[in-house]
């Protein structure tokens, strides 16, 4: 048995190995089953290296992982307005599984894979996240940088540090977040410093030498910021700042509700308009049309009136030629002389109606003659006056 396992071992599935022989010589295994060692050392190291820092609850603990993470508890880190926090990470670090000479180096430099995360890829996370802080300040990751953060810190872990210049904000603002802020401290001003990236002519951020986990042919699968736990009088500012933003917002709403409000009563007033407008053009049109109508009316009266006139005139004017005819007719035939004949047959109606107005005619019973003289006219009317009388009685007793 002491033969058998100081000759062969078994790889595990995701696991590479670094076997170094006793007579000096060593070989990488990246496939899991049986190989042999003969009696060498192995050096195992996970395709993939979990780190994370975790934020303890309140009992303390750091809640269920993975029982091949590496996890630690969060440190606090102080961003570049001094505020601290504690920052929660969670980093996949890859090995080089295709240069067997590079992963070589690496075990053999490291010894173990506890030694490569704790000496290796811990520092190079907390240089990454330290660098970070010092870029922004708290209220500007709450602000809306957290996706920055993220990036600088990944970007760090793969391609070196940063270098950074110190500068100082001259500059005062006001803006919520802003975190070029000249802050004042009790009984004296100070300006806030600041940190950025130092770039090469070519825009290009310069980095630190000989800091990157490239060297030891590593790479960043996942890098994130899976948790931030703000110390006690941020969040107290947080909470202030929350509800000053909260009643900002109230009153910005209510500010809006008094401008739709007005802009309601506004559009009423104007619709109330529009509507008296309309009622008062439909009466002037039904007025307009009235007036066009009766003046019409009147137009048709007058050019009626104008034809009757017309036809009257004509007819009178007819009736006078007629009758300028018939006297011109008359005149002509009494100029002509009538013909026996017609002479005859105008004397026979012209006794005929002599005769009809005799017969018609009624003649006085009694007729009384007076005298022509004057003086003895006063007599003379009252005997005739007696005599008619008498005369009257007398044939009133024949008739009997």
């Amino acid at each position: 048995m002491s033969i058998v396992t100081g000759t062969f071992f078994y790889a595990e599935p995701g696991t590479a190995y670094a076997v170094q022989y006793p007579w000096g010589g060593q070989k990488a295994v990246f496939r899991q089953g049986i190989h042999t060692k003969m009696w060498g050392r192995l050096i195992p190291i996970q395709f993939e290296l979990p780190i994370k820092y975790v934020i303890p609850t309140s009992e303390g603990n750091l809640g269920e992982q993975s029982e091949y993470a590496n996890v630690d508890a969060a440190k606090y880190w102080a961003f570049s307005d001094a505020v601290k926090a504690r920052i929660a990470t969670s980093v996949v670090i890859s090995i080089n599984t295709e240069d067997e000479g590079q992963f070589l180096s690496v075990a053999d430099r490291n010894k173990t894979e506890e030694n490569l995360i704790r000496s290796r890829i811990i520092p190079n996370i907390d240089q990454s996240i330290k660098n970070t802080c010092k870029l922004m300040d708290a209220q500007d990751y709450i602000s809306g940088q957290a996706s920055d953060f993220d990036r600088f810190f990944r970007d760090q872990l793969e391609n070196g540090m940063y270098v950074l210049e110190e500068y100082t904000a001259d500059e005062q603002r006001e803006i919520i977040g802003d975190s070029s802020t000249v802050r004042t401290v009790v009984n004296k001003e100070s300006k806030q410093k600041r940190f950025r990236i130092k770039h090469s002519v070519d825009g290009v951020p310069i980095r630190e030498e000989g800091n990157s986990l490239k060297g030891y042919g590593l790479t960043v699968v996942q890098a994130v910021v899976t948790e931030i736990d703000w110390e006690e009088t941020f969040d107290k500012r947080l909470q202030l700042q929350k509800e000053e933003v909260a009643q900002t917002q109230l009153e910005k709403q209510q500010a809006e509700r008094e401008f739709y409000r007005a802009q309601k009563e506004k559009a009423r007033g104007e619709a109330e308009k529009a509507a008296e407008r309309a009622r008062l053009e439909k009466e002037q049109i039904q007025k307009t049309i009235a007036a066009e109508t009766e003046a019409k009316v009147a137009e048709f009266n007058l050019v009626k009136e104008k034809k009757q006139f017309e036809v009257e005139k004509f007819k009178a004017q007819s009736k006078k030629v007629a009758a300028d005819a018939e006297a011109y007719q008359n005149a002509k035939l009494v100029n002509a002389g009538l013909t026996p004949q017609e002479r005859a047959e105008w004397e026979y109606k012209k006794a005929v109606g002599v005769a009809r107005e005799l017969k018609e005619l009624r003649l006085p019973e009694i007729f009384i003659e007076g005298s022509g003289t004057s003086k003895s006219s006063d007599n003379t009317l009252l005997q005739s006056l007696i005599g008619a009388d008498l005369a009257k009685q007398m044939m009133s007793k024949e008739k009997k």
